[in-house]
């Protein structure tokens, strides 16, 4: 039997108000990104992201997502990240974009990739704190 070989993009959804980030749920970040694949790739586009494609993992609080695509083609999927505006969720729009933090083989490699940019995120933040409250 043959392994089915997939890739995923660790993504983080910026935006400028930050409570926005609470309407997120995986459909819309799915239905967003197989919009923006079919703009810019076309129906070709369109059909490959039916295939395999799934949000795997979405953190609403910090906006990490985690998307699967097949190996073959998930250079078209990124290709098509940076045209992403907005998603739109239980009726209203909210304007943002994907920034690609990681490609990986599998779910740990993204997950031990998360750890070391949280760990730098935590380490770029804390002198920016004035007391012990807001360190701890």
């Amino acid at each position: 039997m043959v392994r089915v070989k997939s890739r995923y993009l660790l993504c983080e959804v910026n935006v400028s108000n930050r409570s926005s980030l609470l309407h997120l749920d995986d459909r819309a970040v799915a239905a967003a990104v197989k919009a923006a694949v079919a703009r810019t790739h076309g129906d070709y586009g369109a059909a490959l992201c039916s295939i395999r494609f799934c949000v795997k993992y979405l953190n609403a609080h910090t906006g990490i997502v985690l998307l699967r695509f097949p190996k073959k083609f998930y250079r078209l999927l990124w290709s098509a990240l940076p045209f992403i505006t907005g998603i739109e969720t239980r009726g209203q729009k909210i304007p943002c974009f994907l920034n690609c933090l990681h490609v990986g083989g599998t779910i740990r490699t993204c997950q031990k990739f998360l750890i070391q940019y949280n760990k730098q995120q935590l380490h770029q933040m804390l002198p920016k704190c004035k007391n012990k409250g807001k360190k701890k």
